[in-house]
């Protein structure tokens, strides 16, 4: 496969428009998503309990591929859902939670590397490239030390020693929507193929208690 300036314009061009598209779909994906739960929400005190348990467990699933969505912000939605339902779903939205989370760190965990060089030549990101083919051939401890010898020294502890608190405090970080979101950050963390599929569970785990266990304990008064 050959690097962008090696294809042909028409190639190229139909690469680029493929990828705009996908990402049209992407938004239309999000946004349809959001509709659906703001019915649900508004609808819910309509709902015979039977039903009302079940649409309950679609819109848990849905908010967990929603919040898995680079860009989308998961946190907002999840108070959201406390404000409208109540406390009581505090153990659910933490679950649920957990688990689009951890989808997003398995898609970029398991995105094969053809597919990755693919779009980092159409995004004519040839450093980006070059650096992946040197990292395909490499174990997880390889490719740490190699990322620590190209980083700057103060950032050399964080990959080395701390990325798993660096990602904790990446995930509660206040409007992390503007760097991708948790789905955005836990996609990246995936492809970077430095973090195991155990540790980012437990981090994870823990990461996103403390607004879950604060409403379920003390009410929703917590709340802004």
């Amino acid at each position: 496969m050959g690097r962008p300036s090696d294809l042909p314009p028409a190639s190229r061009r139909v690469r680029l428009v493929w990828l705009g598209l996908r990402l049209i779909l992407l938004v239309l994906l999000v946004f349809g998503i959001h509709l659906l739960v703001d019915w649900f929400l508004a609808r819910t005190a309509e709902i015979h309990p039977g039903v009302q348990i079940s649409m309950l467990v679609g819109v848990l699933l849905v908010y967990a591929l929603l919040i898995a969505i680079p860009f989308v912000p998961g946190i907002e939605i999840g108070l959201m859902m406390f404000a409208a339902l109540g406390s009581w779903i505090a153990p659910w939205i933490y679950l649920a939670s957990i688990a689009g989370l951890f989808i997003a760190y398995s898609a970029g965990e398991w995105m094969p590397y053809g597919r990755l060089r693919r779009i980092f030549d159409d995004l004519r990101l040839r450093r980006a490239s070059d650096l992946l083919d040197r990292m395909h051939q490499m174990t997880r401890e390889e490719q740490v030390s190699m990322l620590c010898e190209r980083a700057p020294r103060w950032l050399r502890p964080v990959i080395s020693r701390y990325r798993y608190l660096f990602l904790a405090a990446l995930i509660n970080l206040p409007g992390n929507a503007v760097i991708g979101g948790g789905g955005g950050i836990l996609f990246l963390a995936g492809l970077s193929r430095l973090f195991r599929p155990f540790g980012v569970a437990l981090t994870l785990a823990l990461a996103v208690l403390p607004v879950p266990l604060a409403v379920w304990g003390f009410g929703l008064s917590l709340l802004p």
